[in-house]
């Protein structure tokens, strides 16, 4: 079986040398690039099955390189960065990240969260795949093309708001808690940090417009997609 290809992507080298000790004992293949463009470079020649990707480095910052791999690739991309505030993580989510990690963290907890992300990619094909296309209102998805549309007006969605509204929609009416949907929809299995599905879910809101009333929060539990629901 071919080994899960990493490329970790840090200016810092003790930050690379920390993540390789930890990986390449799980059997992953490691490449390295210490800033944006060389990662560019490495992935044009390379088919990787997840990034990980420091924001703060020279020549291309990590946001740089994530705007330009997005043009062309969905491959899983984990970010790092010493800056935890609420907007720089919206930022990253924004442009399509898959994860983000505050410095400093635990070794451990990246590797364990690159193994659920692999882990989904490429074995998870959610839950009733015979839905091809649903429509709620002036809401409609299209599970195969991975379309949305409000008001027959296609929208653009991140990756991770496709899959959450995906998840919600294919399950109406049942309600999940942030660590079910930690593990539904991004694979962690660990009480993770909850505040990534609520970012989501506000993110997720605000692109559906008026149809945000079709995810309702359930207060003290989580949340559900209800046709006809309430905000």
């Amino acid at each position: 079986m071919a080994k899960d290809k990493i490329l970790i992507v840090d200016d810092e080298d003790r930050i690379r040398d920390m993540i390789k000790e930890y990986l390449e004992p799980e059997n992953f293949d490691i490449d390295e690039a210490d800033d944006g463009k060389s990662a560019l470079d490495l992935i044009e020649d390379n088919v990787y099955s997840l990034i990980v990707m420091d924001v703060m480095m020279p020549k291309m910052d990590g946001w740089t390189a994530v705007r330009e791999i997005r043009r062309t690739s969905q491959v899983p991309i984990i970010m790092l960065s010493a800056r935890g505030e609420e907007y720089d993580k919206v930022f990253g989510f924004e442009l399509g990240v898959d994860d983000y990690l505050v410095k400093p963290f635990s070794p451990r907890e990246l590797l364990y969260r690159i193994k659920a992300i692999i882990r989904r990619t490429s074995g998870m094909s959610g839950v009733n795949s015979e839905v091809s296309l649903v429509k709620i209102e002036g809401l409609s998805i299209d599970f195969n093309s991975r379309k949305v549309k409000v008001d027959d007006k296609e929208i653009t969605l991140t990756p991770k708001e496709y899959e959450l509204l995906s998840f919600l929609v294919k399950n109406q009416n049942m309600v999940f808690s942030r660590e079910q949907l930690l593990d539904k929809v991004w694979g962690y299995e660990f009480a993770g940090d909850y505040r990534t599905v609520d970012t989501h879910i506000k993110m997720l809101r605000e692109s559906i417009k008026e149809y945000r009333k079709l995810i309702i929060t359930v207060w003290g539990t989580g949340y559900k997609f209800e046709a006809g629901g309430q905000k």
